[in-house]
């Protein structure tokens, strides 16, 4: 279909290319506040999506993610985008309902071919979701780009924000973490294909079951890990919720292969970097922790999972593994052991 790799005309890979947060969330903290007491998460806390009370019962649940290819098939790139942005409602507890596509795309270079399986994928994770694709916005750009504005619904009696963690709260996470590093291989050419596979079905998987299990083990805080990679998300979790966290490195869970490639440097996207210089800012390493899972800590992951704030004697009802706890402390500061 595409004679063009996807990736090859991307100056980075999927959420990293985001803006780093050491550059960009200074610029949006230093915003003036809204004062709309309707308007129930905001951008004060750094959350996943915006809420926006219509009724005692209603809330609106608002969050717009695109970003350039991650891998080279057109219809993966669709699906990856679409659950990554799905991700965001989820995130709060929410219920999605309707998208929009945003396509910024070089039609005469790529072809409509390219351009309908890119659309065709965000549709089919969209059905698989429940939520109905009503239309959407094109521009022509010589870099492809590919996401979602959506919204959801949710009760307020029952959202979940990221800034509702206490101290003695464990923290599980529904994904292995790595997809930064694979794509960035793959991207420079020393990944094997059937690493990137494993690394795409870890992207295409809706978090929609991951935060019932959240909510079911009665969580307090949920936020997802993407492009600031689970430090830079952790981070903005315990400054909302004003408590320290705690990692334990060896228990944060990696997909098989990828403690090959963040032993060198070949490996670490841009995104990363920036991930780690700003965790720096905040985070103690213990001498004990190796070099690779200080990196895979800040990888700068695509459509990753749910990071949950739950009662310590129901971590086993939330999905994934322990990974570490909320403490009394500095808001926002990281211990990792």
């Amino acid at each position: 279909m595409a004679t063009v790799a996807l990736t090859s005309l991307a100056h980075g890979a999927g959420c990293g290319c985001k803006l780093g947060p050491r550059d960009l969330l200074p610029i949006v903290r230093g915003l003036p506040s809204q004062d709309d007491p309707n308007l129930l998460v905001g951008t004060a806390t750094a959350d996943d999506a915006g809420v926006y009370r219509l009724s005692d019962d209603l809330a609106l649940v608002q969050t717009v993610d695109f970003f350039t290819p991650i891998v080279d098939d057109p219809y993966d790139f669709g699906r990856i985008a679409a659950a990554n942005a799905l991700s965001d409602v989820y995130a709060m507890g929410g219920r999605p309902i309707t998208a929009l596509n945003l396509v910024a795309f070089p039609l005469e270079r790529l072809g409509a071919e390219v351009l309908g399986a890119i659309l065709r994928g965000g549709l089919d994770v969209c059905a698989e979701a429940g939520v109905a694709v009503v239309g959407g916005h094109s521009i022509d750009d010589p870099e492809p780009k590919f996401g979602l504005a959506l919204t959801g619904v949710v009760d307020p009696v029952e959202l979940l924000t990221n800034a509702g963690g206490r101290a003695g709260d464990v923290l599980t996470l529904s994904k292995p973490l790595g997809v930064g590093a694979i794509s960035t291989a793959w991207k420079r050419g020393t990944a094997d294909p059937s690493l990137l596979a494993a690394a795409v079905e870890v992207m295409i998987e809706l978090n929609a079951d991951a935060a019932r299990a959240a909510r079911a083990a009665g969580a307090r805080a949920l936020t997802d890990v993407t492009g600031f990679g689970l430090l830079g998300h952790l981070h903005s979790l315990a400054r909302a919720s004003g408590v320290a966290a705690e990692v334990d490195a060896a228990s944060v869970p990696a997909i098989a292969g990828v403690e090959a490639l963040l032993s060198g440097e070949s490996a670490i996207s841009g995104g990363s970097r920036r991930n780690r210089a700003y965790a720096d800012g905040f985070t103690t390493w213990a001498a004990g922790v190796p070099e690779w899972r200080r990196r895979l800590a800040c990888d700068a992951t695509t459509s990753g999972g749910l990071l949950a704030a739950v009662p310590a004697g129901s971590a086993g009802t939330a999905t994934g593994p322990v990974v570490g706890r909320l403490l009394a402390g500095p808001a926002g500061a990281v211990v990792v052991r």
